[in-house]
């Protein structure tokens, strides 16, 4: 499909793709600046945009996996115990976004970043790092229960799914912060596909806009793995720019 950007849309764009590959593989939310990207600055349909931005999921989730996989060897055992509710559930959650209508995808994604503000706002990466030092991880069924709520999130939105992902790895699943933002990328590889999968089939994803995004936010997490989760307080001000873009983006849905 064709690509319509100025040079300075481009460039913005470019920006957005290397910032938000960085922010979902330093901890998440990435999605909730290139949702509105896709549809203010490229003029997606809501229900396109958000099966447009799987691209970028799928691209940037695989590249920092890989990259995880080779600093943490053995990171990844077990997974699948998380993984295949997830994947149940992400298949749901796409087919219900699938069958909504545009109005209704639309005012879905504004009340998610209004919610996911008062989040951000709060800043739940505090108490989530109570738990860092946290003892065996645990295989319970309230495990399975909850990655597969997170799934059909996932799979219907995406956008934000990465900090319930990182709530329900430290607080139920009991991994530490740092295993489970590594484990947090490979689930979401994972139940992306056949997110991304049924969204293709029925016809809603822009592929030139989606890879172009995906090819940006590969490099964003290639980056946020090898160098910048080196860099001091670099969370604190992703967060800040995240926090604002959010709460512009969340009021051009209601205005």
């Amino acid at each position: 499909m064709d690509i319509d950007l100025s040079l300075v849309d481009f460039l913005l764009f470019a920006f957005a793709g290397l910032f938000t590959g960085v922010i979902n593989t330093l901890a998440g939310s990435g999605s909730l600046i290139t949702l509105p990207i896709f549809i203010f600055m490229c003029g997606l349909p809501p229900s396109v945009a958000n099966a447009t931005n799987r691209i970028g999921v799928f691209m940037q989730s695989g590249v920092a996996s890989l990259r995880y996989n080779k600093t943490f060897p053995g990171l990844y055992k077990g997974v699948e115990w998380l993984a295949i509710p997830a994947v149940i559930g992400s298949i749901i959650g796409s087919k219900i976004a699938v069958d909504l209508d545009e109005k209704t995808m639309n005012y879905s994604i504004g009340i998610l970043m209004i919610v996911m503000l008062i989040v951000l706002l709060f800043k739940p990466q505090k108490w989530l790092q109570e738990t860092l030092d946290s003892g065996e991880k645990k295989k319970h069924w309230t495990s399975l229960l909850a990655f597969f709520f997170i799934g059909i999130y996932g799979g219907f939105l995406q956008a934000g799914v990465g900090v319930f992902l990182l709530a329900g790895m430290v607080l139920v699943s009991k991994y530490s912060l740092k295993q489970a933002n590594g484990i947090k990328l490979l689930i979401t590889f994972i139940f992306t596909v056949p997110a991304l999968a049924l969204f293709i089939y029925y016809g809603k994803v822009h592929f030139g806009y989606g890879i172009l995004m995906g090819i940006f936010q590969s490099i964003g997490a290639w980056l946020g793995v090898r160098f910048i989760a080196k860099i001091p307080n670099a969370n604190v001000w992703i967060y800040r720019v995240l926090i604002v873009v959010v709460a512009i983006s969340a009021s051009k849905f209601f205005l």
